[in-house]
Formats: structure tokens, C-alpha cells, sequence
């Protein structure tokens, strides 16, 4: 099977914690590296942001099957520089142009296209129309359940309309949870037989669980230092202020420090603001802002921590719980879309359903207190993120795809999980 990857707005290959990279960057990259290792092509377009990277670069090359691969492909759409997701919209009838061009001068053909994001979906119609192929999405994302989520937030009118419309047009679209079903169905009246459900995997070899003080002595971190960790996107809608908030809630804050990863020059309004909230309550010299991280070096970071906290006001699946969960880490997190799924509610961590800061330092202070109840937790984290491999996720996206390749007008609404936890 050859399938077009569409990531419009993001490149997989981009360094994880800037304004536009985090879950979806790895979930497309390991989704398209283990289907090229089950034996398919895949070719993953993105939008060329640079004028110093190769056009194609590869994600994976040597699959089970002779010369399966997945490669990078860089298409010019708009200018070469990097420009805000909300400026993309027009462009995206370039980039289906480009794919289009790069397809034609390959002289291949595809099978199935599977779009990442509402922005490479509005390509990917037009290209299932010119190609005659089906299209699936995943959204990741949805405006009007971010909306919904979060009375402040706010999203642009075009992504609201393009959503409804596009949901209306896809041959199938998967999401991450049944919760995420749900909300496709209730909100945007999409038929249950053309939603898949397949939740996101983790990278068991590199996200396990590993001796404390050896992760600490490698990243400089003190042996008595009681480290909260904190991963994402530096946004209004992480919650990262309720979590600095929570600090200055611990009746006993000696050796604690929170640490939050995230955040890229287009960041320092935000990050600016977290600061403030720091200095407002008092507690500054307990919050460490460290930017952005490698995804490869995040495993150490996962280990070190004695709690990984996620204070989401909305996650479609929640990829930094299920990655601290198998490094053996409990987890203090909103009850908020796949978070609810992914977090067993005191057995791998605590589900918090108020987005205020009084209950996360409740429990944040409980496991920091008691060792042998961390400890517990993260065992039972690790032993159930056993099922949650990249491989199977691929295998059951691959399935999908393939199915929907076969029969575009068949129900696709199959559900990948029972063989993972639910």
C-alpha cells in the first residue's frame, strides 16, 4: 500500500516543544515509520519552512518488504520561511499543487490519503477529488471542543466553518479515544461508521522506567530535589499557571521544584506571563522554565521526576501522560478528554476534575510525601502502557487504511482498543 501523509502546518522531523510541535509531530513520524516498517509507502508531506533542508529526507527506510519506506517530502507552498499556522489557510491549495507536482514526477500513485490536522485536510480534498483516491483525517484537535474546553480561547472563524464541512467529506476519520468518538458524533452529527478509533502508542524501548538517580546524575539534578515535571506547548490551554498556582498551594514546599518543558521564541508572551504568576505567588525560585527539549532526551527528564503533572484544559489523547506513565512515573492530570482514558484514576496517577489549583497540590503533595505510593503508582503506570507499542498502533492504522482502500464506502468504524487498556 502507498499512502500520502499529509502534515500541512508542522514538519514529524521539527524539534518537539515550539508553538506548533508536540503529540502530533510524534504520532505521525512513529505512525509512518512503523507502517514503512509493516511493509508500506509512505511519503509525508509538509510545508517547505526553510530554503536549508532537502526536499526529501528520510523517516525510514528498510521495511519487512522490499524497499517499503517513509520519507519526508518539503513542498513549496507560500513563502519558505516560517509563518503562523492562522496564515496558512490560503496556501493549502498550493500545497495539494505541490504534492501533486512531486507525484507526477515520481510517476507513482496512492493508494489512500490519510491527513493530519484541519489545515492538510482542506489539501487532502482536493487531492482524494483529483486522485480519485478516499481520504481518512485525524484531527487531533477540534475548535469548536477547544471552545467548549476553555471560554477564553479562541479560534478563528474559517477553522470553525472548515471543520464542519470537513468532517462531512472524509471517508473515515480517526481519533484517539471513544471520548473523542463521541464528541464527533454529538457535535458535529458525524455518522459512528465512518469514525475509527485507534488511540496514540509510545516508544516503549526509549520510554521506561530507569533508576532515578542515574537519570538526575546525567541531567545535573540534585538527589533531594523533589522534581514536578511538566511537558507541552507553552499555551493558555496547558494550564501550566494553574500548575505554578498549585506550588504555592504545598504546605511544605522545601526541595521542590517544578520543571516545565516547552515553549520557543514565539513563546515569550507566554512564558513571560508564567513568570509573573511565579513572582505573584511567591514562588519563583520553584519553577524552572527550560524550553524546549529534544524528544530523544525527554526519557531522562521522565525518569528523574518524582511526579508529571498535566493541567490541561483540553487533550484529545494526552501523549505526555501515557510517556511519563511508562517511564514508571505517576501521573497528576485534568479529567479532560483522552487524559480521562489514558490515566487510571488512582492506580496510575489521579484524574483531577476541577482546573484550579487547590486539588492538583493536593495530590501533587500526596505522592511527594509518600514514596512507597509513588512507587506503587508507577509500576502500575508502566505495566499498563505495556500495550500501548507504536507497532500495534501503526498495524491498526494500517488496517484502516487498507480496509478503506479496498471499500471507501464501507463502515470503518472499527475500534482498536480492545486490545489496549481502556
Amino acid at each position: 500500500m502507498r499512502i500520502a501523509m499529509l502534515s500541512l502546518h508542522t514538519s514529524p522531523l521539527a524539534p518537539l516543544g515550539g508553538r506548533e510541535t508536540g503529540g502530533m509531530n510524534v504520532y505521525v513520524r512513529e505512525v509512518a515509520g512503523q507502517l514503512a516498517a509493516q511493509g508500506a509507502q509512505v511519503d509525508v508531506f509538509t510545508r517547505r519552512s526553510s530554503t536549508t533542508e532537502d526536499e526529501v529526507r528520510p523517516i525510514f527506510a528498510g521495511g519487512s518488504t522490499g524497499g517499503a519506506s517513509a520519507r519526508l517530502i518539503q513542498v513549496t507552498a507560500g513563502p519558505k520561511s516560517r509563518i503562523e499556522k492562522e496564515e496558512m489557510l490560503p496556501f493549502c491549495g498550493a500545497f495539494a499543487d505541490g504534492v501533486e507536482a512531486f507525484r507526477a514526477r515520481e510517476g507513482v500513485t496512492y493508494d489512500v490519503i490519510y491527513s493530519h490536522y484541519w489545515l492538510s485536510a482542506e489539501s487532502g480534498a482536493i487531492l482524494a477529488q483529483r486522485w480519485d483516491v478516499p481520504h481518512a483525517a485525524m484531527f487531533h484537535t477540534l475548535a469548536e471542543v477547544k471552545l467548549r474546553a476553555r471560554a477564553s480561547e479562541s479560534e478563528p472563524r474559517e477553522r470553525i466553518d472548515a471543520e464542519q464541512r470537513l468532517v462531512r467529506g472524509l471517508d473515515c476519520i480517526v481519533a484517539a479515544t471513544e471520548h473523542e468518538r463521541r464528541l464527533l458524533m454529538q457535535i458535529y452529527r458525524v455518522p459512528a461508521t465512518r469514525v475509527a478509533v485507534v488511540p496514540l502508542g509510545v516508544d516503549l524501548d526509549q520510554f521506561q522506567p530507569r533508576p532515578q538517580a542515574e537519570a538526575r546524575a546525567a541531567l545535573g539534578i540534585a538527589p533531594e530535589e523533589r522534581m514536578v515535571l511538566a511537558i507541552g506547548r507553552i499555551e493558555p490551554l496547558k494550564g501550566f499557571d494553574i500548575l505554578i498556582r498549585s506550588i504555592a498551594q504545598l504546605s511544605d514546599r522545601r526541595s521542590v521544584v517544578l520543571s516545565i518543558i516547552g515553549g520557543d521564541d514565539r513563546a515569550s508572551r507566554e512564558l513571560a506571563a508564567l513568570r509573573a504568576v511565579a513572582e505573584e505567588v511567591g514562588v519563583a525560585d520553584h519553577v524552572r522554565l527550560l524550553g524546549p527539549r529534544p524528544h530523544e532526551e525527554l526519557p531522562a527528564y521522565y525518569n528523574a521526576a518524582d511526579v508529571v503533572a498535566v493541567p490541561s484544559f483540553y487533550e484529545s489523547f494526552g501523549l505526555v501522560a501515557v510517556e511519563a506513565m511508562a517511564s514508571g512515573v505517576p501521573v497528576v492530570a485534568s479529567r479532560v478528554g483522552g487524559l480521562a482514558s489514558t490515566v487510571a484514576d488512582g492506580r496510575t496517577g489521579y484524574l483531577i476534575p476541577w482546573r484550579c489549583p487547590e486539588p492538583f497540590a493536593e495530590k501533587i503533595e500526596l505522592l511527594l510525601r509518600n514514596e512507597e505510593l509513588r512507587r506503587a503508582l508507577g509500576r502500575a503506570a508502566a505495566e499498563r502502557m505495556r500495550s500501548y507499542s507504536w507497532s500495534e498502533v501503526a498495524r491498526a492504522v494500517g488496517g484502516v487504511l487498507d480496509a478503506l482502500a479496498a471499500e471507501p464506502d464501507e463502515d470503518c468504524s472499527v475500534v482498536a482498543g480492545g486490545r489496549l487498556p481502556a
